[in-house]
């Protein structure tokens, strides 16, 4: 099939860029033609030559970032040229922190030694470059305080770095297919973005916010708006899908002389092969765009770095039990409300079996209590486990949840309450099988086995990423060799203070797959990425300028 190729394609169109002045108007040529490109028929597309060896000169954007959704365009608003400044009037509630941003007041924070400047704090991340960057938007926000951002924002177009944000969708990622009748679980302040207030949004759009909680609908909407109104729409592309990013090798003795810069960090392992000497140069990322008729529209583009922001929700956790892949057992709650709206289960006798004690979870058991459908609750922990969610949520402002936490506690199967009522507990209770006749067997902790009919079985036990278009799908590069991603239990392995993959060079991964699932934490990645690539960009325009730069554009 024909493939759109910066290699053969985009020749004719840039020059290679070597100072600040050429970068932007490569990436707006870029973009040009990317869009314009893959709005044409695949017929009339160039092929890419696959007689081309990778280790001819390449046209090379310097970032490509996976993932729209918040992770993404925060990463996008710093390249874009964003810095934030300390607010002259300005005081932090930390007198320690506001002691050290006092001494470098006239550098932005992106300019600033963030290492220094997180050291001693604490919060509700282990990463410390997310916990400075909050407490910088959000001060004392978990001790209750509702005090303004310490931070103003500039825009330095000097600062530009070329970059694309690649999205299955609109921007603003998962939020957009998110159950729309449910509350998030954070304050609509903590969703927002750097520079736009969400709350003078929501006015500016007459929405009627009445709580502090808001409506997935309402986030996507917001960070859809956020992009159009930072002017971030050049750097973005939906509806595209990414099928694999990979390493591009070249011959040891073709490397340009910018490789003798050690601070640029490339990747230096030489790879055997016969008599050759291979290094590991730029990304290459292929993927296609689903264009407006259906069809697919393959592409290959290169980068110097790759920022992943792909967020955790691509794959529903599975239980991996027999009978789990028949068509009435579930594994998301878009899902259970298309069946719910459809009316399929609409006079069922039989209870939804749902499995899993998170807040998912418990959004499906008020979804069907709502609805007047019976429930059957599985669940593996006993409900007095601290760890439980509904433990670290006031009941004041999270009065829902608080209500399926009584019902989990007070309506078990174990105590006088008839089983076919609108629901039933199953605590300290697993999974062993689906069966045909739509049935379940569970077993308790004690090894005793039950069998129990049901309409409908919906599976809500968390997400994980799919990083299937990675070398082994991602495993190699996470805290745990070999195993698969996961935002708890085998985050990918960062630097702290970069967010760079700590076994893969260039390779950067911000938000829920280093375990910052919350909005608030996240932001925090885009400002380590950002202050990392902007020193590289810096120190390779001094090489260029004193003329040990050179080559072919490419790092």
């Amino acid at each position: 099939m024909p493939v759109w190729c910066c290699r053969c394609s985009l020749a004719g169109h840039f020059r290679t860029y070597s100072s600040t002045e050429t970068e932007g108007q490569l990436l707006d040529s870029f973009v040009q033609y990317f869009g314009d490109s893959l709005g044409r028929k695949i017929k009339r597309m160039p092929l890419i030559e696959e007689t081309v060896l990778p280790g001819d000169s390449l046209l090379t954007l310097p970032v490509v970032i996976i993932g729209n959704g918040p992770s993404g365009i925060c990463l996008s608003y710093l390249l874009s040229g964003y810095r934030p400044y300390l607010s002259p009037e300005a005081i932090h509630p930390n007198p320690i922190l506001h002691t050290k941003l006092e001494e470098a007041r006239h550098l932005s924070i992106v300019d600033q030694d963030l290492e220094y400047l997180s050291e001693g704090l604490e919060g509700r991340s282990s990463n410390p470059v997310a916990v400075l960057f909050d407490t910088l938007l959000h001060p004392d926000a978990d001790f209750g305080y509702d005090y303004p951002p310490v931070l103003h924002w500039k825009l330095e177009q000097h600062n530009y770095i070329p970059h694309i944000v690649l999205g299955k969708g609109p921007p603003g990622g998962a939020w957009h297919s998110m159950e729309g009748s449910m509350l998030t679980i954070s304050f609509g302040d903590w969703m927002e973005l750097p520079g736009l207030s969400f709350k003078e949004w929501a006015a500016s759009k007459r929405r009627n916010i009445k709580s502090d909680r808001v409506m997935p609908e309402e986030i996507a909407c917001y960070y859809k708006h956020y992009v159009k109104v930072m002017g971030l729409q050049k750097n973005f592309r939906d509806n595209v899908y990414i099928t694999s990013v990979s390493r591009l090798y070249r011959e040891k003795d073709d490397e340009d002389r910018s490789h003798q810069n050690e601070d640029i960090k490339t990747q230096h392992s030489e790879i055997e092969d016969g008599q050759k000497s291979l290094i590991k140069r730029n990304w290459e990322v292929r993927g296609y765009q689903r264009a407006t008729d259906g069809s697919h529209v393959p592409f290959c583009l290169f980068a110097e770095n790759v920022a992943l922001a792909t967020g955790t929700f691509d794959s529903p956790g599975r239980l991996q039990v027999e009978g789990e892949d028949f068509p009435f057992v579930l594994h998301s709650m878009s899902d259970f409300g298309a069946a719910i709206s459809k009316g399929k289960l609409r006079g069922k006798a039989d209870p939804v079996l749902i499995v899993g004690a998170g807040l998912t979870a418990a959004d499906a058991v008020l979804c069907a209590y709502n609805n007047n459908i019976p429930v059957v609750h599985v669940f593996r922990r006993r409900v007095t486990d601290t760890s439980l969610i509904f433990k670290q949520l006031p009941k004041k402002l999270y009065p829902e949840y608080h209500k399926v936490y009584h019902m989990m506690c007070t309506q078990s199967h174990t105590m006088d309450s008839n089983q076919h009522s609108a629901y039933t507990s199953f605590p300290e209770h697993n999974v062993l099988s689906f069966k045909p006749e739509m049935k379940c067997v569970l077993q308790s902790a004690s090894g005793l086995k039950k069998i129990l009919k049901f309409s409908v079985a919906l599976v809500l036990i968390g997400s994980h990423p799919n990083l299937f278009f990675l070398k082994d799908q991602g495993h190699s590069i996470g805290h745990h060799s070999n195993q698969p991603i996961t935002c708890k239990g085998n985050p990918i392995e960062i630097d702290p203070y970069t967010y760079e993959c700590t076994k893969e060079a260039n390779l950067f991964a911000l938000g829920p797959l280093v375990g910052d699932n919350f909005v608030r934490f996240l932001k925090g990645g885009a400002l380590g990425i950002a202050r990392c690539l902007a020193i590289r960009q810096k120190k390779k325009h001094e090489l260029i300028e004193s003329g040990d730069g050179g080559g072919d554009g490419v790092p």
